[in-house]
């Protein structure tokens, strides 16, 4: 599936990293359902309702903001419940398992000159702190673009994409985005940037492929082997 995407690999003149899945697994010892959980007891326990939400998006803490966000628009209601993720992800960070090869793929990446930066719907607190802990920070020499408190410009919107092209000098044409969810290919293909999707699972994978990723991989280590060899192992 790697050939799909071989040109916008070896050829990108940028590259754009989500955070927490190609980067890291923010939540691998803070699962992200607990939290969105967390979230939704901290509401009701404030009378608020939570607005009704597919299965799949009750799980996911940045659904569950982004719904409270469309519900109750510049409240400081809303400003408490993106500090309390907040908060949970800079403790996530202390836990986080960095994704197979992604360290060494940076490292590559950086040390040929290619301009790094993450864009992400995590707050870039989180995103800076783990980094500066893997010894990756330099790498990216601060280009992280998070989550603002402009929750409407969340992922898909392709804000935080278009905030890091800019700050770069970066034309999307040359860019990648190397994404693990739907909401980063939108952004993506928003952003006029080329997409490589990053699934750890057949169920990631399909998800993917159904919204429309041509490339995607389940492993970083054929990409590394790209950037470094320039060509796709057999």
């Amino acid at each position: 599936m790697i050939e799909q995407a071989a040109h916008s690999i070896t050829g990108a003149t940028c590259v754009l990293f989500d955070f927490d899945g190609p980067i890291c697994g923010l939540f691998a010892g803070h699962r992200a359902h607990d939290i969105a959980d967390r979230m939704v007891d901290w509401l009701t326990d404030r009378g608020i309702e939570v607005p009704a939400m597919a299965a799949e998006e009750q799980q996911d803490p940045h659904a569950v903001l982004r719904a409270i966000a469309a519900t109750h628009p510049d409240s400081a209601l809303v400003r408490d419940l993106e500090q309390a993720l907040t908060d949970e992800e800079l403790r996530a960070t202390r836990s986080a398992a960095p994704s197979p090869y992604v360290d060494d793929l940076i490292r590559e990446w950086s040390a040929r000159g290619i301009p790094l930066a993450i864009a992400t719907n995590n707050s870039p607190k989180a995103a800076s702190r783990y980094l500066a802990r893997r010894g990756l920070a330099p790498c990216f020499d601060r280009h992280i673009y998070g989550r603002t408190d402009r929750l409407d410009l969340l992922k898909p919107h392709p804000d935080c994409l278009d905030r890091a092209l800019h700050a770069l000098g970066a034309d999307p044409a040359k860019s990648l985005m190397i994404g693990d969810t739907p909401s980063d290919l939108y952004a993506a293909q928003r952003a006029g940037v080329a997409f490589l999707g990053y699934a750890k699972d057949a169920r990631r994978v399909a998800r993917l492929r159904n919204a429309g990723a041509q490339a995607v991989v389940d492993s970083l280590e054929d990409v590394l082997t790209l950037v470094t060899e320039g060509e796709v192992r057999p």
